[in-house]
């Protein structure tokens, strides 16, 4: 696989232009040059829906996470109970942030969250603030699937 450089401001607009996590700046630039998209490999692994818990916080299946850190921005979802960050599963968000940067950091304020079916990204760490008012029960966990 071939590398590019690519100053900041192009950097800017490519991750400007996914609109979620699962689009690659890959698959932005093959939309802007008016390319066929290339076809994703089908996951073999069954996606359970469960929802990944920590801390007494519940994150549905399918949130999505993310940070800006350098100048980078990365994502992660949750799958199956779990916070996966380029393909590798972590039970608690500090462990993830640290993939990123080499060194301790704490994740519930180095990630923000988007729960499904919400429009606003927020800092993990507000969640924790006030867990009765922000976390989800069994019973409301069934509106996100």
């Amino acid at each position: 696989m071939q590398t590019i450089e690519i100053d900041f401001d192009v950097f800017k607009e490519i991750t400007a232009r996914r609109k979620h996590a699962e689009i690659t700046p890959n698959d932005v630039l093959r939309e802007v040059f008016g390319l066929e998209p290339t076809e994703k490999p089908s996951k073999q692994k069954i996606q359970s829906g469960k929802p990944w818990i920590t801390k007494g916080v519940v994150f549905p299946h399918r949130t999505e996470f993310r940070s800006f850190y350098k100048g980078q921005m990365y994502y992660a979802r949750v799958e199956d109970g779990f916070l996966v960050l380029n393909e590798k599963s972590f039970s608690s968000p500090s462990p993830a942030a640290m993939a990123i940067t080499k060194n301790s950091v704490n994740g519930w304020k180095f990630w923000e969250c988007k729960i499904p079916g919400k429009e606003n990204w927020q800092i993990m760490i507000s969640l924790r603030k006030d867990i009765r008012a922000h976390s989800f029960t069994a019973e409301n966990l069934a509106e996100f699937d």
